[in-house]
């Protein structure tokens, strides 16, 4: 207890209040965050700085003053030590892990390379022209293995080549000539490793989402939840609409296909028979255009015979009618006559 009494009394003054202002960023934010700035200048590192002003404070401090304030925090902050790693910054923000980590992504920019540094991927220099005229140039470039000549005034690269493999260190001259054509093969800028949200740590694999994939994907289920509903006729607010237009349309196609006169299919009906009438006449055209006129006016006259038949049955019938009244009446004066002969007879 003595000795760590004395060590604490031995600490400067600078690194208390670092460690106090990193607890009290620490608890006066939602979420909190550890970050790699290996390689990333000094410049770069204020350009983010300012870049994410409205979304998240960026802090770079010693790792040994971190983990003092972290263990400070005791069990309420666990296991974040393990991701204090070589240069390292925190960074707060009161929005979620997954903006969080969406803004730090966006910080990343290309970035030249530097001689002696591991390449992380392939580094490839394609075929074609360069902006610079014949000169020095030529050999430099042909000195850092780059296949370059003249070509139309211009130095050019002959062929695509890869000029260092991922995992190598990159050579002195490469990393110049690289510079020079404008090829870039580092991405720097905050590079997450985990986020710390009411105590649930969360790496970047978790917080990588591709959210054009993850819309899509929400789209097609809506699709898919919408076209199970109609087809198994389960009625929503969203699908009700759909549902009506499927079962008039379906009641409509079968009043015509069974040839139901209704006002609703009438039209239709009529259409369709316009158009099987014409169909016919025109095959049989090919074949004898002479009888099918005959044929029509037959079919015509039948049935203006039958109209003009349908239009005299009531006068028939009226005719009927008074004949068996004429008959009724002659009837009764037969047996008037009768009877005033018999009156005769035995008056």
């Amino acid at each position: 207890m003595a000795e760590e009494k004395h060590h604490t009394e031995h600490v400067p003054e600078w690194k208390k209040n670092e460690i106090e202002n990193i607890i009290e960023l620490i608890q006066s934010h939602k979420v909190f965050g550890m970050v790699g700035i290996e390689g990333i200048l000094a410049t770069k590192i204020q350009k983010i700085r300012r870049d994410l002003k409205d979304v998240a404070v960026l802090k770079v401090s010693r790792n040994t003053l971190t983990e003092r304030a972290l263990n400070q925090l005791g069990e309420s902050i666990p296991e974040m030590n393990k991701y204090l790693d070589k240069q390292t910054a925190l960074v707060f923000t009161n929005e979620s892990p997954f903006k969080l980590y969406k803004a730090l992504e966006q910080t990343k920019t290309p970035s030249p390379i530097k001689g002696g540094a591991i390449a992380p991927e392939d580094i490839i220099v394609q075929k074609g022209p360069t902006s610079f005229p014949p000169g020095p140039i030529l050999g430099e470039l042909q000195s850092a293995g780059i296949p370059a000549s003249i070509d139309a005034g211009k130095v050019a690269v002959k062929e695509t080549k890869v000029v260092c493999k991922a995992g190598e260190a990159v050579p002195q001259k490469l990393a110049t000539m690289l510079a020079k054509l404008e090829i870039y093969p580092l991405i720097v800028g905050l590079d997450l490793r985990a986020a710390y949200d009411n105590g649930t740590i969360y790496e970047p694999e978790l917080l990588a989402i591709d959210e054009s994939q993850y819309f899509s994907d929400i789209t097609r289920a809506a699709q898919n939840a919408f076209n199970l509903a109609v087809n198994t006729a389960y009625p929503t607010s969203a699908t009700i609409g759909t549902l009506l237009a499927k079962a008039f349309a379906e009641s409509k196609n079968l009043g015509v296909n069974a040839v139901v006169f209704d006002s609703g299919v009438m039209d239709t009906l009529l259409a369709k028979a316009h158009v099987q009438m014409t169909s016919v006449a025109s095959k049989a055209a090919d074949k004898d255009a002479n009888a099918v006129d005959d044929q029509l006016r037959e079919v015509l006259g039948a049935a203006a015979s039958a109209a003009a038949a349908a239009a005299n049955v009531p006068e028939k019938k009226e005719e009927v009618k008074e004949e068996k009244e004429e008959e009724e009446e002659e009837e009764d004066r037969s047996e008037e006559d009768g009877m005033a002969g018999l009156g005769a007879l035995f008056g």
